[in-house]
């Protein structure tokens, strides 16, 4: 592990040990490689948690970038996932431009006493460390709970598809 943080991804695995420092963001990424199949560890090393949050997620999109060169992987997925009442879709494209367009506003959402909108933070380090354009549609939702646990299932699918050359 480096001063910041680490992680790692195996397509093939089905375990996941994530320690962010922020409780909820563990969940959501244990939802992601759960939704995704595959197996997921990552490690932050403490500091505040608005830091942690923006860490996990370059971390992941470093541990991500590799796989998107392994022999046919296509580079871009899509998933769409559910969250009791919530429902988003992710598309994502490895394009080498780094770009996050969502739909889906959360900067009011408080999750896990932040400062910040976890899921915007993830996902443009995420973005950024991958060489990613994401794309996030909220269809339906109203607990900001769900619908960061929808967005959150619907980019593992959206990942994994995009490393595995389903997309």
């Amino acid at each position: 592990m480096t001063a910041a943080g680490a992680a790692q991804v195996d397509l093939g695995g089905r375990r996941s040990q994530v320690g962010t420092g922020v409780a909820v963001l563990d969940h959501l990424l244990e939802e992601l490689a759960e939704a995704g199949a595959f197996g997921l560890t990552l490690e932050i090393a403490p500091d505040d948690p608005e830091a942690e949050v923006g860490r996990a997620g370059a971390a992941l999109g470093e541990a991500l970038e590799p796989l998107f060169g392994l022999a046919g992987a296509s580079g871009r997925g899509f998933g769409i996932a559910p969250a009791d009442e919530a429902l988003a879709m992710v598309v994502v494209e490895r394009s080498g431009r780094p770009l996050v367009v969502s739909n889906a506003d959360l900067s009011s959402t408080r999750a896990g006493g932040l400062h910040t909108d976890l899921a915007a933070t993830v996902l443009d380090e995420l973005a950024r460390a991958a060489g990613l354009t994401i794309h996030v549609r909220l269809i339906e939702g109203e607990s900001s709970q769900h619908v960061l646990s929808a967005i959150f299932k619907a980019l593992g699918i959206a990942l994994a598809r995009a490393t595995r050359g389903e997309g």
